[in-house]
Order: C-alpha cells, then sequence, then structure tokens
C-alpha cells in the first residue's frame, strides 16, 4: 500500500522534485500578490474613500465611516472566501482552486480603479478578498502536502516573507504615487492587482494536484463534510485554533488599519501637507513590513527549537507587550512610526507559522476547509470591530481605541497555550 507521506522527504534543495518546486513557486508568488492586493487599500483608504464622496476634508465623519465599512467588507469576504474557496479546494484539487483564487481577487482589485462610488468600491473589494482568503487556504494546503514536514516552519517564514515583499511593492508603489502622479490619483494603484492575473495559466499548466489529495479523492470512503470540522476529535481543534485566530487577528488587522490613520492624525495635526503626509504614513508602513520579515524567521527559529504552541504562545506575549507599550502614554510620529510600530511588526512573523501549522491538523479531504475556516474566522470579527472603530473615531482618539485592541493579542496569548502541538501526519 502507497505511503500517506509527501512524495520526497528531501534533506536539501537539490532534492527537491519538479513538482515540490513548482508548488512551491506557485504558492509564492500567491502570497507576493496577496500582501500586495491586502495594503493598496490600507495605504490609500482616507484620500480615495473623500474622493468618493466628495467630501470637503478628511474630517468628515462620513470618511471614517465609509472607511470603516469598506475595511470590514473586505474582512468579511476574506472570512468567506477561506470557507468557501478552502471547500472548492477539498473537492475540486489544490492547483485548480489555487488558479481560481488568483483570477478572482486579481480582477476585482483592478476593477477597484473604476469604483464612482464607495459602495462600488466597497464590492468589489469585498469580491477580491473571497480570492484572497481562499488563496491562504488553499496555498498553505499545497505545500503542506508536497513539501518536507521538517522544513514547515522555514517554508512558513518563506512564505509570510512572500507576502511581506507583496506588502513592500505596495508600499513602494504608493509613495512613487505620491510623488509623481498628481494630487487625486489614488484609484490607480489598484491596476496593479491585474498582474496576478497573468499566473494562472501558468498555474494550471505546470502545477499539478498532491498525490496525498489524488488518492484521499480515490478513495471508495465517504467523502468527509464541513460537519465534520465540529465532530469528534476534530472539533476540539477546530474550536481551540478558531479562537486564537479569532482573536489575534482581530488584533493584527485593528492595529494595521487604524494605526496608519492614527499616524496621518499625528501629522496632519502637525500642519505637515497632504501630499507629505501620504508618503511618511507610506515610508513608515515600509520599515514595518521590512522589520517584520526578520519576524517571520524569529517565529520558524522558535517553532523549529521548541515546538509551535510555544513559539505561537511566546511570540503572541511579545506581540501584546509591544502593542501595548506603543499606546500606553502619547507618542509623536518618530517615535511611534520608527521604534513602536515596527517592533510590533516584527513579533507579527507569528502568523507566518499558521501557513504550515494548521492544514496538517485536518484530515486530507477537509485541509483547506479546516485551515480556511479557522485561520480566516477572525476576520469577521475584525469586521464588526472595525465598523465599531468607524462609529467612534470621530469622536474618540486612535490611541485609547488601539491600546484596547492589545488585550485581544493577550487574550490569544492565553489561549495558545492550549492549542494542538502536532498534525494528524506528525503524530
Amino acid at each position: 500500500m502507497t505511503s500517506a507521506t509527501p512524495p520526497r522527504e528531501a534533506t536539501t534543495l537539490r532534492e527537491l522534485s519538479p513538482q515540490q518546486w513548482k508548488s512551491g513557486i506557485a504558492a509564492w508568488l500567491g502570497w507576493l500578490f496577496d500582501g500586495l492586493e491586502l495594503h493598496l487599500y490600507t495605504l490609500v483608504a482616507t484620500p480615495l474613500v473623500v474622493q468618493l464622496l466628495g467630501a470637503v476634508s478628511t474630517a468628515d465623519p462620513a470618511v471614517k465611516e465609509k472607511s470603516a465599512y469598506i475595511q470590514a467588507s473586505f474582512l468579511v469576504g476574506w472570512a468567506l472566501g477561506g470557507a468557501f474557496f478552502g471547500r472548492i479546494g477539498d473537492r475540486l484539487g489544490r492547483s485548480r482552486a489555487l488558479a481560481l483564487t488568483v483570477l478572482t481577487y486579481a480582477l476585482c482589485t483592478g476593477l477597484c480603479a473604476l469604483s464612482q462610488t464607495w459602495w462600488q468600491l466597497m464590492i468589489f473589494r469585498f469580491v477580491a478578498a473571497l480570492g484572497i482568503g481562499g488563496e491562504w487556504a488553499v496555498g498553505a494546503s499545497l505545500l503542506a502536502e508536497t513539501w518536507p514536514k521538517a522544513w514547515r516552519p522555514w517554508i512558513a517564514a518563506v512564505l509570510q516573507s512572500g507576502v511581506n515583499l507583496g506588502i513592500l511593492i505596495a508600499a513602494a508603489c504608493v509613495w512613487l504615487l505620491s510623488h509623481w502622479l498628481p494630487p487625486q490619483s489614488e484609484r490607480y494603484v489598484f491596476l496593479l492587482g491585474v498582474l496576478p492575473a497573468l499566473l494562472v495559466y501558468w498555474i494550471r499548466r505546470h502545477v499539478p494536484e498532491p498525490e496525498a489529495w489524488r488518492r484521499a479523492q480515490s478513495d471508495a470512503a465517504p467523502k468527509p463534510g464541513v460537519r465534520d470540522l465540529f465532530r469528534g476529535d476534530v472539533a476540539r481543534t477546530t474550536w481551540r485554533t478558531m479562537i486564537v485566530c479569532a482573536l489575534s487577528l482581530s488584533a493584527w488587522w485593528l492595529f494595521i488599519f487604524w494605526h496608519a490613520q492614527h499616524l496621518r492624525r499625528l501629522l496632519v495635526d502637525a500642519g505637515v501637507a497632504a501630499a507629505e503626509v501620504t508618503a511618511r504614513i507610506s515610508a513608515a508602513f515600509f520599515f514595518m513590513i521590512a522589520v517584520s520579515i526578520a519576524g517571520n524567521y524569529a517565529a520558524g527559529w522558535l517553532a523549529r527549537r521548541h515546538g509551535n504552541r510555544r513559539a505561537i504562545a511566546w511570540m503572541f506575549w511579545a506581540f501584546f507587550a509591544s502593542m501595548a507599550g506603543a499606546f500606553i502614554v502619547p507618542r509623536g510620529f518618530g517615535e511611534l512610526a520608527w521604534f513602536w510600530v515596527p517592533l510590533v511588526g516584527f513579533f507579527s512573523g507569528v502568523f507566518g507559522l499558521f501557513t504550515m501549522y494548521l492544514p496538517p491538523l485536518f484530515p486530507t479531504l477537509l485541509r483547506t476547509t479546516g485551515a480556511g475556516f479557522c485561520y480566516n474566522i477572525g476576520r469577521l470579527a475584525a469586521a464588526v470591530a472595525s465598523i465599531i472603530f468607524g462609529w467612534l473615531a470621530p469622536v474618540g482618539d486612535f490611541r485609547s481605541a488601539l491600546l484596547a485592541t492589545s488585550l485581544l493579542a493577550l487574550a490569544a496569548a492565553v489561549w495558545a497555550h492550549w492549542l494542538p502541538e502536532r498534525g494528524l501526519d506528525e503524530a
């Protein structure tokens, strides 16, 4: 009988098979474009929504309210996409589903550039998010089933670095636009989102389905359904990972979106010109993400030495401490942008571990469904929180709200100690 292990347990890069290289390249490029698509809106949200609403300034309460709705729709789409395309990945195959996810987020991100109203932008961002959330689940399972198990912490760091590189590209493009194009040109950054569509043809031609999936699909036994995520031993895994992901991702996404608005307010209050504000925000964001790449490998090193559960818990404790330290007292733009915010970014490297940690926790034909559902469920919680922030922001202050958000990271650190340590193929 054929073993259920990956095709080859390579110990060096030279020993990797052509299938492993192709699946790795496809997943890494998918992650890179994910990062690009993810943060284009984050970096230009306020000035773009001002344009779409015809508002006089960023101080208009409607700007923050509609920005929050758009961000919330994106997070909801991301959560639903992880479950929807995750199910497609289990039913139709990893390679087919990966191509569909990339095509979805590429085309709809490009359409954002054509938006004429804030609700059109919200719809396009929602559909694009379906593909982005699905790509995470499908790509993670593809590599978990094709690359050596012993390499998983480092694979996770490399994949997360692909996301970070995509974010850096997004920040660089927004910075260039702010210097080279006339004011109110922010919408054109979304045209960059069409580029990933070129990847789809290559994926379908050259990336085969993993042997583990083909073997499980050909088995005559009844195929598991979504309800099986909440039955038996699998249910315990589902609930524990879902809670940690919901808490931590809510904290991270509230931080990502609203810390930029906090920095923007500090600059505006200091009388910095509008064009220069966008440039400085992009530069600070660029630096934070560059630092976070080192955090990916620090998390991978911890996981290799101490196991996934301890590494995740310890990184979340540090994530909480750095976020609380950033906002516990009023700080200026320079202090936040060049020390505290990058420190938070460093410890966000913990999220890279989930890439290779979650899929093996579930049976093969529930792998993308389970990983996509549990990881992306945090987007729903973050979506609700984004709307609440949008309501409170006009009359409150971002610093106090971000300090409160750090408590979600604290709760995630506590819950992480109850995560399972090993996947089904490692037990």
